[in-house]
C-alpha cells in the first residue's frame, strides 16, 4: 500500500519555484530598500535641521546684539531645547546630542576668546577629521558609509565578508563623501583666517544642508546599482533554526 503524502509535503510539492524574473524583482526592490536607509541612518530631515539651526541663530543674534556672548549663548539654548523636543517626542537623540556637544563647544570658545568666528572653529575642524577618517576608513577597506549602514539593512558586516559588490559600492560612496564634504572646509577655512564673521557665518548656513544632500544622493545612487545586501544572522535567529 503506497503512502499519502502529507498536507506539508503536498504543499512543497505544489509551490511554484521563483521565476528568473521573481529573483531579479525581489533583489531589486532589496536593493532599493537598502539605498532608501540613507537618510534615516544620517538623521533625515530632521537631523539635517538641528545641526543647522543654531549656526543660524548664532549670526543672526550676532547681526543684532554685536555682542559674541549673546550670540553664543541663544545658539546653544536652541540646541538645548532641540533636544527636549527629541526627548518629549521619543526620538532618537544620537544627532541632536552631537549637535549640542559642537555648538558648546563653540558657544565656549567663542565666549572665551571673544571672537565670535571662533564660535564655528569646532565645527571646521570636526569637517577636516571627518574627511581624513573618511579617507582612512577607504583604504583599509571598512568605509565609513558602510560602518554607518550596515545596521539599518540589517546585514551589519556581511558587505565586506560575503557580498564584494556592495563592499566596492560603499568604497566609492566614501569616497564621494570625501569630495563632497570636503567642499566645505576648503570654502570655509580662508574665510576664518579673514575674520570676516557674516560673510563666514551665512556660508556656513548655506553650506550646512546642500552637500549632506548632494552626498547622500550620489550615495543612494551608487547603492541602486550595488547587490542587494545580505542580512547578517543575529545569535537569536540562529537558536531559532537549531529549535
Amino acid at each position: 500500500m503506497t503512502e499519502q503524502p502529507t498536507a506539508v509535503e503536498a504543499t512543497a510539492t505544489t509551490e511554484p519555484a521563483e521565476t528568473a524574473e521573481q529573483v531579479a524583482a525581489r533583489e531589486q526592490q532589496a536593493t532599493r530598500e537598502a539605498a532608501d536607509s540613507i537618510m534615516t541612518a544620517f538623521g533625515g530631515v530632521r537631523g539635517m535641521i538641528d545641526i543647522t539651526l543654531p549656526s543660524l541663530v548664532f549670526i543672526v543674534t550676532f547681526n543684532l546684539t554685536h555682542n559674541v556672548a549673546d550670540a553664543a549663548w541663544g545658539a546653544l539654548g536652541l540646541s538645548a531645547v532641540l533636544v527636549v523636543l527629541r526627548l518629549l517626542r521619543r526620538e532618537s537623540l544620537q544627532h541632536a546630542f552631537s549637535g549640542v556637544f559642537g555648538v558648546a563647544i563653540g558657544a565656549w570658545i567663542s565666549m572665551k576668546t571673544g571672537k565670535a568666528e571662533n564660535f564655528y572653529l569646532p565645527g571646521l575642524l570636526w569637517n577636516v577629521g571627518y574627511c581624513v577618517a573618511l579617507a582612512i576608513s577607504a583604504l583599509v577597506r571598512w568605509p565609513l558609509i558602510g560602518l554607518s549602514l550596515g545596521p539599518v539593512t540589517g546585514e551589519m558586516f556581511t558587505w565586506r565578508t560575503q557580498n564584494p559588490g556592495r563592499l566596492a559600492a560603499y568604497t566609492k560612496a566614501t569616497w564621494a563623501w570625501v569630495v563632497i564634504m570636503g567642499l566645505k572646509p576648503l570654502i570655509l577655512f580662508p574665510l576664518y583666517f579673514t575674520h570676516n564673521v557674516n560673510l563666514l557665518g551665512w556660508l556656513k548656513v548655506a553650506l550646512g544642508i546642500p552637500p549632506l544632500v548632494l552626498a547622500m544622493y550620489v550615495t543612494w545612487r551608487i547603492l541602486l546599482t550595488a547587490p542587494p545586501p545580505i542580512k547578517a544572522e543575529l545569535p537569536q535567529d540562529e537558536d531559532e533554526e537549531r529549535s
